[in-house]
């Protein structure tokens, strides 16, 4: 059996992995996300949305991988195992959009993204941190198209109200009070929760690790 860190403290990210048979061990990577991406626009200029995606992906599994193996984790913490960091962004209008700043934000994006479409774009980095693995360190990002309904004023302020947009980027979620906001997509569902399953088992096959190894939660 492979053991699999998350350095992500969604809820949503384990709760998909949970259901797809994987307990996860999560290490929350406390990386500055700000800072990061303010010293990689300094060395690279402006960035594409599934740059800054992969970007904070990478950010996360590297913090993570680091405390890993400097031992700075809790003690069942394990020291053999596969590490992810995913992080998540919303490409709307030419913006790159990630958690609403406040409230006001969130009903702005609300009132702008109505009856409109929109990419959700989630990055993976994974780094092989086991004895007898490859070593490999290397992400990807997938995309999927999200197509948001004509809600009324009184709905964004409802939703608005509830305190979930300013969790999620992009302000929503299709797992959770937003769900019947969202009319259709156009790809993989699991992208838009935060976690790319399907380009997450092709990652893992190419360092061989086959996605049921990965499974250790009782079913039934």
């Amino acid at each position: 059996m492979t053991q699999l860190v998350l350095a992500s403290q969604s809820p949503a990210r384990l709760a998909t992995l949970r259901s797809a048979g994987v307990e996860p061990y999560v290490l929350v990577s406390e990386v500055d996300e700000g800072a990061a991406l303010a010293a990689a626009r300094e060395a690279h200029g402006d960035l594409a949305p599934e740059d800054v995606a992969l970007l904070l992906a990478n950010a996360k599994c590297q913090a993570v991988a680091s405390r890993l193996a400097a031992g700075e984790v809790p003690d069942d913490a394990p020291d053999d195992a596969l590490v992810l960091g995913c992080d998540s962004v919303l490409e709307f209008d030419g913006q790159t959009l990630g958690k609403p700043l406040h409230a006001d934000d969130a009903t702005a994006r609300w009132r702008a993204m109505r009856g409109k479409s929109a990419t959700l774009y989630t990055g993976h980095w994974v780094i092989d941190d086991r004895a007898d693995g490859t070593g490999a360190t290397f992400g990807a990002v997938s995309g999927t198209e999200v197509h948001f309904a004509e809600i009324t004023d009184a709905e964004i302020e409802a939703y608005v109200a509830t305190g979930e947009p300013l969790l999620v980027a992009g302000a929503f979620t299709i797992d959770g009070l937003a769900g019947p906001y969202i009319e259709r997509i156009e790809g993989d569902p699991h992208t838009v929760v935060g976690i790319g399953l399907p380009l997450l088992r092709e990652m893992f096959a190419e360092i061989g690790v086959e996605w049921h190894t990965l499974w250790n939660r009782p079913r039934g």
